[in-house]
């Protein structure tokens, strides 16, 4: 499992996903352009979803686990930046389209509200408003 580190979260994916995530955050990052970037938790760390807000300005750590670069799957690639372009940003996927879990918490995220636990919940006043019917 390798890691990508971005202002202070920690997530660990495999080194192949991880791989092709890389090629496709530094093509949007190259360009200047900020994006979302989403994935499923593992149920080790609530199986929720995480995202996170890409910027080009903040520094980003990409970690392998392995020596050795993967084969570069270019039909991945490009679902990858298709998704990564899309109103909804970059929404992990595996090679074969699942969107099973795909990353768990290397390390302790800096959040403002406390420690990142998946057990804590914000506080009232973060919370997003309710909504009600279409």
């Amino acid at each position: 499992m390798g890691t990508l580190t971005y202002d202070g979260v920690v997530v660990e994916f495999d080194d192949r996903l991880l791989a092709h995530l890389q090629i496709v955050i530094v093509q949007k990052l190259r360009c200047g352009e900020s994006f979302l970037l989403s994935w499923k938790d593992a149920v080790s760390i609530g199986n929720g979803r995480s995202s996170v807000w890409l910027h080009p300005s903040i520094p980003l750590y990409f970690k392998f686990w392995g020596s050795r670069p993967p084969t570069i799957n270019r039909q991945w690639i490009a679902e990858l930046t298709a998704s990564a372009n899309s109103a909804h940003g970059l929404v992990v996927f595996g090679e074969d389209g699942s969107h099973q879990p795909t990353a768990g918490r290397g390390g302790e995220p800096n959040l403002p509200h406390g420690t990142g636990s998946p057990d804590e919940k914000p506080p009232a006043d973060s919370r997003p408003p309710e909504q009600h019917g279409p």
